[in-house]
């Protein structure tokens, strides 16, 4: 066995594969960006080492730097995650030719099956069922729109050599054929340096349904069993589940036969996965195989016992699988859902800060992996995703019921997250009755911005509370300091912060969701902690108010008890609260200047500003030109994601700030209009 293994990735999942590495006694060695010098992959590992400035080609994506590193800390394998290089044929025969191992298929294996192309022709050569479309050698704009006729609308354009829904576009008629095809070619050639497509038809409502196999040198290959990865946005997993609700045990066999089938005849070893789109007549088709090791790996481990990356290592090691398919079995449910950093209220674009307060929820059945921790830091170079929450139950109902639970206890403050969706998703009627198809949340409106809803008062109590205590603390800190000679006595309004006296109690104000709400407290002089507390007039309660660790405070009111998280910044109060995060405005003294500039909600919008840091890939519009509402201006790409600036209204375009092929800053003024 190795005893030093290089992992050539970030974030989560290099974590996790240290985590097995340090079970097995191996040495990890982790490699870091500029940006990721204190990053908790880089802390966890045996040793690290800088590989270049935060952008990821000039440092993840590195395929000689990442070499030398290994070749200089005597390194015996790499281990490429997923993501990055874990795909990359090139980076496995440099490998090889470096006398090192890399843990994953063989070079051939990887680059016969990274072409969705190829991948379709060897399923069909074996006699697996795949989508109708068009996979043929001719790129021609005038061929693949008379074959995308000839397939039928709406079918879906998809990037060759692609992956996590990059480089895909769905179409709907053939009028907007040629503009989808463009962006789906730039997208493809951002992310994969190959803007080759081939087109599907699009099956309406399917389930995506992936097989996950095994196999050693020696030409021993099994499957592990399904797992259903439905729930998507933007073509992007967020929800995945094993055993599928969908599929009979007739029907596990059959597509796991087809799987192994697929598999053998590419030459494949180690851990990859065959994936499926399963109709509603349960037929199913191959779409494509991922040669690596899955981000949804661990709902397979939670089902059938086995630690994937403990079987790659041995497998890359030259040892023999010694698991045969009868003895793989799935016993009970397991669910992850991928919590990321991302803005409801902004179409889910990334929401990028520190993270500074990240509390995971904890019991039996529940694993969460993650590259965060609290004071870290999400960027705007790489994957927003915080945390793989993964939770496990004797049968699917207590999955969910763990899943949600789970969720409501999960604390996270400084960025904005999809938590809240997730939660919706495992409170909602379809879901627990297993209706989980691609389309599950466009069919049920989730990803519309969320409604406003009622302010709990546990949340107004705590930020009050919170505030409160930190103005005592500053007030005892102030007064024990000893005076200078003649210096004016302290300002009870500069400690007071946002608080003011009414009669014996003190009050302040918050606004949320264009509400305000006006606090009062008044300490109970007898019991210690404890606060006289009145919302908007209505009836005084006792609340106890205990700090913990972490922003913690513990709210007791009799014998009731509810537990929030809470952070101050500058100009409003975040509150973590039953798994939703809020964030109360401090009621601030109008600003006459701001007041005079602004001149009403109007005039607000015509300046439409960047929503992240990110490339103009596209102006489609000039200065003076007339727009019509919904209009697309420009295309932002961030995250290897393209993302349209839109008119808010009908009207002229007063000045272009960029030009195509620009890098601008999130907040930059892109477009003004009027």
């Amino acid at each position: 066995m190795f005893k030093k293994i290089l992992i050539a990735n970030r974030g989560e999942i290099a974590v996790r594969i240290m985590a097995t590495c340090h079970e097995m006694d191996i040495r990890s060695v982790a490699v870091y960006s500029e940006a990721d010098r204190s990053a908790r992959h880089v802390r966890e590992a045996s040793e690290a080492y800088c590989i270049g400035p935060a952008p990821a080609t000039q440092s993840y994506l590195r395929i000689d730097t990442i070499i030398d590193v290994a070749r200089r800390c005597g390194a015996e394998a790499i281990h490429p995650g997923y993501g990055f290089l874990s795909e990359n044929a090139a980076f496995a025969e440099a490998c090889e030719q470096a006398g090192i191992v890399f843990i994953g298929p063989p070079p051939a294996a990887m680059r016969l099956m990274g072409s969705k192309i190829a991948a379709k022709r060897l399923a069909q050569s074996v006699g697996a069922p795949t989508v109708p479309g068009y996979n043929g050698e001719s790129q021609d704009d005038a061929v693949l729109l008379r074959e995308a006729e000839r397939i039928g609308f709406p079918l879906l354009i998809k990037a060759s050599a692609g992956g996590g829904g990059k480089g895909m576009r769905t179409v709907n008629a053939a009028s907007e054929f040629l503009e989808q095809l463009a962006g789906a070619r730039r997208e493809a050639r951002a992310a994969f340096g190959d803007e080759t497509v081939f087109l599907e038809r699009l099956i309406e409502r399917p389930r995506h349904v992936e097989i996950q196999v095994l196999g050693d040198r020696y030409g021993h290959l099994i499957h592990l069993g399904e797992r259903e990865c439905s729930i998507q946005r933007r073509h992007q997993k967020i929800v995945e589940e094993s055993p599928s609700i969908a599929l009979s045990p007739e029907l596990r066999a059959e597509m796991g036969d087809a799987a192994v089938r697929i598999a053998r005849a590419a030459g494949y070893v180690n851990a990859g996965t065959m994936e499926f789109m399963l109709d509603s007549d349960k037929r199913f088709y191959f779409l494509e195989m991922n040669t690596r090791l899955q981000v949804e790996h661990p709902v397979t481990e939670g089902v059938t016992g086995l630690d994937l990356v403990r079987h790659q290592l041995l497998i890359a090691a030259g040892e023999p699988l010694e698991i045969a398919q009868e003895q793989v079995s799935q016993r009970g449910h397991a669910i992850e859902v991928r919590i990321y950093a991302e803005d409801p209220q902004q179409n889910f674009l990334p929401s990028t800060g520190t993270v500074s307060h990240f509390v995971p929820p904890q019991g039996p059945g529940i694993r969460v992996d993650s590259g965060i921790e609290s004071g870290d830091e999400i960027s705007q170079f790489y994957d927003p995703m915080i945390a793989k929450l993964i939770v496990y139950g004797e049968d699917r109902a207590a999955a969910i019921s763990r899943l949600r639970n789970a969720l409501a206890h999960c604390a996270i403050l400084g960025v904005t997250t999809n938590v809240p969706l997730l939660h919706a998703i495992s409170l909602h009627p379809a879901f627990q009755q297993g209706l989980t198809y691609t389309s599950f949340l466009d069919d049920y409106g989730l990803l519309a911005p969320p409604a406003w809803r009622d302010l709990p008062v546990e949340v107004l109590q705590a930020a009050a509370l919170y505030e409160m205590q930190c103005t005592m603390e500053s007030q005892a800190t102030t007064q024990a300091r000893p005076s200078t000679p003649g210096a004016p006595a302290a300002n009870p309004w500069l400690w007071l912060g946002p608080w003011r006296m009414a009669g014996e109690m003190r009050t302040t104000s918050y606004r949320y969701q264009d509400q305000d709400y006006r606090i009062a407290l008044k300490p109970v002089a007898e019991v210690t902690n404890t606060w006289r507390v009145q919302i908007d007039g209505q009836p005084t309660e006792h609340i106890t108010c205990l700090p913990g660790n972490d922003g913690l405070l513990l709210l007791k009111r009799g014998p009731l008890q509810a537990q929030a998280y809470v952070q101050g910044q500058r100009d409003e109060i975040e509150v973590a609260f039953e798994g939703r995060s809020y964030r109360l405005q401090r009621r601030r003294p109008p600003d006459i200047k701001l007041a005079s500039l602004e001149g009403g909600a109007g005039h607000a919008q015509k300046a439409l500003t960047a929503p992240m840091s990110g490339t103009i890939v596209k102006v489609q519009v000039h200065d003076g030109e007339p727009v019509q509402e919904h209009q697309t201006l420009l295309v932002l790409s961030a995250m290897k994601m393209e993302h349209s600036i839109t008119a808010p209204f009908t009207g002229k375009v007063r000045h272009v700030h960029y030009d195509e092929g620009s890098v601008v800053a999130g907040g930059a003024i892109l477009v003004e209009m009027e």
